[in-house]
């Protein structure tokens, strides 16, 4: 569960987030990548601070960005309101009924109880918009590779929009995906940002470590 650094400066770190490390917790004794990251700079003389600004669940693997300073923080969590930060996943899904490629849009709540989102009606409380669009890479008999771009970002968004319609994404069991007894098929691969001081653009990209996107790219 080796973490990677993407880019780092006074200001911004972009990491790479293997799947099945946290990006935060509140479980007592349970490592995640913040407090790596702390650790991290600590080892290195500087001020602990993390400021957390993007996530991924933990059994998704990707590029996730962190604020060093409060300022940087404050600036990026703007951005990602404002969506000025573009994020784009890899995913498989087993299913044959999706379109080739499209926009889906729902109105999701949180259930506390199961630690799942859900699709719900657009008047049921708390329900919250969710818009991402999607196409297929690669198709063959096995399963599909979309790449999915998020125009918001819900909990466990991509996973329950994609297994609303029949088309779970491989290894989400608590979505109804198939078990392969490997990590989540699903990797945010592509991240767009602006400097929080600069206004420079920062483009990174990865490819995806999970053994099943070999398949497919």
């Amino acid at each position: 569960m080796n973490y990677e650094i993407l880019f780092e400066d006074d200001e911004l770190l972009i990491v790479y987030k293997p799947a099945n490390l946290a990006t935060q917790t509140a479980k007592v004794g349970e490592e995640d990548l913040c407090s790596l990251l702390s650790k991290y700079r600590v080892e290195k003389g500087e001020d602990p601070f993390i400021g957390v600004i993007t996530r991924l669940d933990q059994p998704v693997e990707g590029v996730v960005a962190f604020g060093k300073t409060s300022r940087a923080t404050d600036e990026l969590s703007k951005q990602l309101r404002e969506r000025k930060i573009t994020k784009k996943y890899y995913c498989i899904i087993t299913s044959e009924r999706l379109p080739e490629k499209g926009t889906l849009t729902d109105y999701l709540v949180k259930d506390t109880v199961g630690s799942k989102a859900k699709v719900v009606n657009e008047n049921y409380p708390r329900a919250k918009r969710a818009e991402l669009q999607y196409r297929t890479l690669k198709r063959d008999s096995e399963g599909a590779l979309l790449e999915v771009t998020l125009i918001t970002g819900r909990f466990h968004q991509i996973r329950v929009q994609l297994a609303s319609r029949m088309a779970p994404i491989l290894g989400d069991v608590k979505y109804g995906g198939k078990s392969n007894g490997k990590p989540l098929a699903l990797c945010a691969y592509d991240m767009s940002l602006l400097h929080p001081l600069s206004k420079e653009p920062i483009h990174i990209t990865i490819n995806p470590k999970g053994e099943e996107f070999s398949h497919y790219l």
